[in-house]
């Protein structure tokens, strides 16, 4: 039985889950079926764990909060000629108890054991704490 493994991934120049909506509802982020994607350079070796049920956790703002289902990789070449890897992703959002995250380059593999939890129904609509308490409670493990 093949296991499941996560993604995190820096959301670069966004400032919320809503900027990051916003911005995957553009016709530039998005498949031809309309659907949100990423485009890295680097495929994942790790492609058959990814799609047994894995996502994106997004690092937003130095915090994991928000993650979508990974639906499919595609190949895409750009107009360089060089092969690249779209992330296609479910629509849906959802947004996660935040955990900080040091900035890094690219993506990294995320055990579902060290995935952040999704909050819990009717909480996905709170507004975000500010971001220093949030940080302080973080690191003090309370977050």
């Amino acid at each position: 039985m093949t296991k499941t493994v996560n993604l995190i991934k820096l959301s670069v120049g966004t400032e919320s889950v809503e900027t990051l909506a916003a911005w995957q509802e553009s016709r530039a982020a998005q498949t031809p079926d309309g659907l949100p994607r990423h485009v890295t350079r680097m495929w994942p070796k790790r492609e058959a764990e990814l799609l047994n049920g894995g996502s994106i956790y997004w690092v937003i703002k130095g915090s994991i909060q928000c993650r979508q289902k990974i639906r499919r990789l595609d190949e895409v070449i750009g107009a360089d000629g060089i092969r690249r890897c779209a992330i296609v992703l479910e629509p849906e959002l959802h947004r996660t108890a935040s955990a900080l995250r040091r900035p890094f380059q690219g993506w990294r593999y995320l055990k579902p054991e060290d995935s952040p939890r999704d909050l819990p129904p009717g909480r996905d609509q709170e507004d975000a704490l500010p971001e220093d308490l949030n940080r302080a409670l973080a690191e003090i493990g309370v977050l």
